[in-house]
């Protein structure tokens, strides 16, 4: 068994450690969202844990780990006899990114009962995790049907298995955390509430403090359990801490005073929901047990609230999590219960104080969000026309400062036509593991999910010669069929975005950019994959790779300057090779491009044909594609229509790209093989 490294031994991560025991001293706390860019300690920390936390009491033999004192009267080992019981470690139980269903929640043997009408029934990971920790690392990129029943499991306490009329149910009740890299891509809003406090992490900018990770990294990478021992003595102390403030959180008083500052907090920062106010009154309990009082003080209040707030503010997928810690220092003073009419002048908190595992108060808040690249007030000037048609200008002329974006709207919805099976989402038509039936066939591998009906038919003209005597159904492997599934699946929506001199005008640059944002909210709730591609001057560039981020996509899309001729074909083909190799990565996810342009074609020879070439690819590979059409004015040249026809896809404006515009949008892209049909 490999050796951890030490919990202890992780070096600053203050909040983080904190947070974590916190949970272990207060399970009710509900859980910890570490955050935070790659190689910062989080996965370390998380598996250091399971060391310090104290045993449990199991009934023995019961694979769903019932307390002796109080076991599951529904256990489907049960019921349990008095007496033999065991004590073992709590375990940690890792989901893996990629997990089936039926490993997260249990298989039936669906032969077996369908033929002897038996509950046979084999235990997944919400069972191994009850009364222990479910880690889930990279939880962002879990599957939405895993997310679901995390989210059951977790409010109701109890794990559900359902399957042509088999029911089995058993506690699931655990401490779940979390960690994930923001740049890959957002929780469900659902999810993110179910975790009680979240933390960010950063590697540390002091020298000092990285060559002390560095050095103790290598330590214990020569000698594992060498290094442990040297930090016995500390672990004892912090699980001996653990136990004792376990043993006097009963005894903790939360008064009323507490209590005004939690709820007059929760609403000051417009907190959705009651959900932040309880966890806020358990942290801050935990936190007065941990530091050995019986009484909850208003530091404990205020560090609660930057654990457990930041979180909860999150309007859209592109708010940065964080708290304004000078409002949140007026909220407690205001409501502290003070009948001093003339209080200090300076009572807030030391901002500097220590947060780590040896004290409660402290900074574990994240800094208020940076304001975004703001334009200046000068309109830009759009490229020169004569005869109804844009003039060259040199390569980088009329160049202007990012433009901020509208405010986004609720888009119609795009989609991809046919049938893929792609990764599970909510946009196109597919082949997906949920969803409605819609037919049978023999399964490939492990069955999944069983058509009753198909396996029934399949099996009952054999019943004669398989000696059927009784009321079973004699069932064989050879007649199990798999349900056939329609849902709707994720697909990879890339934006190839004109930033030339022709949109450069502020107010009009401005409607684009709240166009695109708004798109980008649309594929975020729809679980897509999003790359951004822009051309403007001499050529085009890839801003952002394909990625589930959708929050980095509008940071680049915010800073986006505009000027310089407008080379169309470039962005075409630029977009054309990132299909190319995002198809090689993942060919089962569908594309869907969206050029957001006025059409126009400038710089080099034939800009127009050009154009229409690059195109004409798009369109013989069947790629959907739809053009916004970003034209202005009283007098349009209809050039954005005529790249839709050469695409094989379909041109919108901007009006009718609203979801409440009267105009009329055609939900499905139209592909080159429709529209020959």
């Amino acid at each position: 068994m490999t050796t951890p490294f030490p919990f202890t031994a992780v070096v600053g991560q203050d909040d983080l450690r904190l947070a974590l025991l916190l949970n272990a001293v207060s399970p009710a706390v509900g859980g910890v969202l570490v955050r935070g860019e790659k190689g910062t300690a989080k996965s370390t920390a998380v598996r250091a844990l399971s060391a310090l936390m104290p045993e449990v009491d199991v009934v023995s033999e019961c694979r769903f780990s019932c307390d002796p004192g109080s076991p599951d009267p529904g256990c489907p080992d049960g019921p349990h006899e008095p007496g033999g019981f065991a004590s073992r470690p709590a375990r940690m139980v890792e989901l893996p990114v990629g997990a089936s269903e039926d490993r997260l929640v249990g298989a039936l043997d669906i032969e077996r009962a369908l033929s002897e009408g038996v509950k046979a029934f084999e235990p997944g990971l919400l069972a191994d995790a009850h009364r222990g920790i479910l880690y889930v690392d990279e939880v962002n990129l879990l599957h939405d049907h895993l997310v679901d029943l995390l989210l059951d499991a977790a409010a109701m306490g109890a794990s559900y298995v359902e399957r042509e009329g088999v029911s089995v149910r058993h506690a699931a009740r655990f401490l779940l955390v979390g960690t994930m890299n923001p740049e890959e891509g957002e929780l469900r809003p659902q999810l993110l509430d179910r975790f009680g406090l979240t933390v960010e992490v950063a590697a540390s900018r002091e020298p000092e403090q990285r060559v002390e990770v560095v050095r103790r990294r290598l330590a214990y990478d020569d000698d594992p359990a060498g290094f442990a021992a040297r930090w016995a003595e500390e672990e004892a102390d912090v699980r001996a801490r653990i136990v004792a403030a376990k043993k006097l959180l009963p005894s903790v008083r939360l008064g009323d005073d507490a209590l005004r500052q939690i709820a007059a907090t929760c609403a000051a920062f417009e907190v959705d929901g009651m959900r932040a106010d309880i966890v806020m009154a358990r942290t801050a309990t935990a936190l007065a047990a941990w530091a050995g009082r019986t009484d909850v003080l208003a530091e404990d209040v205020r560090q609660a609230a930057l654990l457990a707030l930041p979180h909860r503010r999150r309007r859209n997928p592109f708010d940065a999590p964080g708290l304004d810690e000078d409002k949140l220092d007026e909220t407690l003073e205001e409501f502290s219960g003070d009948d001093d009419p003339d209080p200090d002048p300076d009572p807030d908190p030391d901002p500097d104080s220590d947060s780590g595992p040896d004290g409660p108060g402290g900074g574990g808040g994240q800094p208020a969000p940076e304001d975004g690249p703001q334009g200046g007030d000068q309109e830009a000037r759009p490229e020169a026309e004569q005869d109804g048609q844009p003039q060259p200008q040199p390569s980088g002329a009329g160049e202007q400062s990012a433009a901020r974006a509208s405010e986004p709207f609720r888009t119609k919805v795009l989609s991809v036509p046919g049938l893929g099976e792609g990764a599970a989402g909510r946009r196109s038509r597919a082949r997906t593991e949920h969803g409605r039936t819609t037919g049978a066939r023999r399964p490939k591998g492990t069955l999944t999910k069983l058509h009753l009906a198909a396996t029934v038919q399949a099996a009952a003209p054999h019943q004669r010669a398989r000696g059927r005597s009784g009321p079973g159904l004699v069932v064989r492997r050879d007649d199990l069929r798999q349900a056939t599934r329609e849902g709707r699946e994720g697909n990879l929506v890339l934006f190839v975005v004109d930033a030339s001199g022709s949109m450069a005008a502020r107010q009009r640059m401005s409607a684009v950019k709240g166009a695109v944002l708004s798109l980008l909210l649309d594929a975020y709730q729809r679980r897509d994959k999003v790359g951004l591609v822009t051309f403007r001057g001499s050529g085009a560039e890839v801003a952002l790779p394909p990625t589930s981020s959708v929050d980095a996509a509008a940071a680049r899309l915010e800073s986006l300057p505009t000027g310089g001729r407008t080379p169309l074909s470039a962005g075409l083909l630029r977009a054309h090779d990132v299909l190319r190799v995002e198809r090689l990565r993942d060919p089962a996810r569908r594309p869907l491009v969206v050029v957001v342009t006025d059409g126009r074609a400038t710089g080099g020879p034939e800009p127009v044909a050009l154009a229409g070439r690059a195109a004409r690819l798009f369109a013989a590979e069947g790629v959907a594609s739809v053009v916004v059409d970003c034209e202005s004015g009283p007098v349009r040249l209809g050039l954005a229509g005529q790249l839709a026809g050469e695409l094989g896809g379909t041109a919108v404006t901007l009006d009718e790209l609203r979801a409440d515009s009267i105009a009329g949008l055609v939900k499905d892209v139209q592909g080159t093989s429709r529209r020959a049909a």
